[in-house]
């Protein structure tokens, strides 16, 4: 059922409040998931220029880096597509905390790609799953992001749902105070997430690495860094949750209220750490000695040391890609 004029010309004078997407739990989730695997993906990333570094520390902080992406990136593909799923009834405000929400989830997983990026290039099917999701989010992020920016445009009134951006005859009452400075900000924003989508994609798929390589991992960490501090800056200073300044009137319960789906979005994040205390504690057999930190794929098969020449695994089905598999993705027998 498509909207109406009728349903976009008369807007209520306030609307409902909606924890599902914007309430304590699901923000803090966001934001400490990102803030936990950029901090730990830096910490890998420097560790390429220190040699002598401890082994063990790097193998956990990959793990959790790992399993920390894994949640954040299912997590931003799962609230964009239930905001796009929801246009109908979600108004322009719950629809903007997605959409910051689905910027931690990209800076967080590409983070993570820069940290973990020869894992990637071991195996392909880690590989193009990686590259799977990146397209999926980076296809809602930008068709979120043209939601936003045509609210922006339109000025449409904030009880509206945001739908209401495509009827004709909508209500455009809504706030235009600094509209110039939020749709120059939207457009950069949306621009920039699709380079550094191009910019991941070439990365993920470079055979060699580069000298400069190290180099330009540092310089995207701190890139993207800032991006996650922005994100999360942004959406605690309109979330309702927090007492933020948004521009809309809500009824209902209150989004800052705690229940058990808002406590379980955190108590998710304590089985990373889990998996974590297992490999120190070595219950899943992860030996030090038998993993160099960058140079074990994490799928944990024991394969041949690899070297600088072979550290790239080809898709099987490529044409011609058997011809091209190395010894170093054989096992030891």
């Amino acid at each position: 059922m498509s909207l109406t004029t009728a349903q976009c010309s008369n807007a209520p004078d306030t609307t409902t409040t909606d924890a599902g997407v914007a309430g304590a739990g699901v923000l803090l989730a966001f934001v400490i998931t990102a803030g936990i695997t950029l901090i730990l993906s830096t910490y890998i990333i420097l560790g390429d220029f220190r040699t002598g570094a401890p082994v063990t520390p790097k193998i956990i902080s990959r793990k959790l880096v790992s399993s920390f992406s894994d949640q954040q990136i299912i997590e931003g593909i799962g609230i964009q597509a239930v905001g796009l799923a929801k246009m109908r009834t979600m108004v322009p405000y719950h629809f903007f905390v997605i959409w910051l929400l689905a910027l931690l989830s990209t800076a967080t997983h590409l983070g993570t790609l820069l940290a973990l990026v020869q894992d990637y290039k071991r195996d392909w099917v880690l590989r193009w799953l990686r590259q799977g999701f990146m397209f999926i989010n980076l296809a809602l992020n930008v068709l979120c992001g043209v939601f936003v920016l045509k609210s922006v445009v339109d000025g449409i009134a904030p009880t509206l749902p945001i739908g209401c951006v495509w009827v004709d005859g909508a209500d455009r009452s809504g706030d235009r105070n600094n509209k110039a400075l939020s749709v120059v900000g939207t457009i950069v924003v949306i621009a920039v997430t699709v380079i550094l989508f191009i910019f991941a994609t070439w990365y993920l798929h470079l055979r060699r690495s580069a000298k400069w390589a190290k180099w330009v991992r540092l310089i995207g960490i701190i890139l993207l860094s800032a991006m996650a501090v922005g994100a999360a800056v942004r959406v605690m200073m309109v979330a309702s949750a927090f007492g933020g300044d948004k521009d809309v009137s809500l009824r209902g319960p209150s989004e800052s209220s705690w229940s058990f789906g808002q406590l379980l979005t955190l108590l998710v994040l304590i089985l990373p750490f889990i998996s974590a205390l297992e490999i120190f504690r070595g219950e899943i057999g992860v030996s030090a000695e038998q993993v160099e930190d960058d140079r074990q794929p994490l799928n944990g098969n024991e394969l041949k040391p690899l070297n600088d020449r072979y550290d790239y695994q080809d898709n099987p089905f490529k044409a011609g890609s058997k011809k091209k598999t190395t010894k170093a993705f054989r096992s030891p027998g």
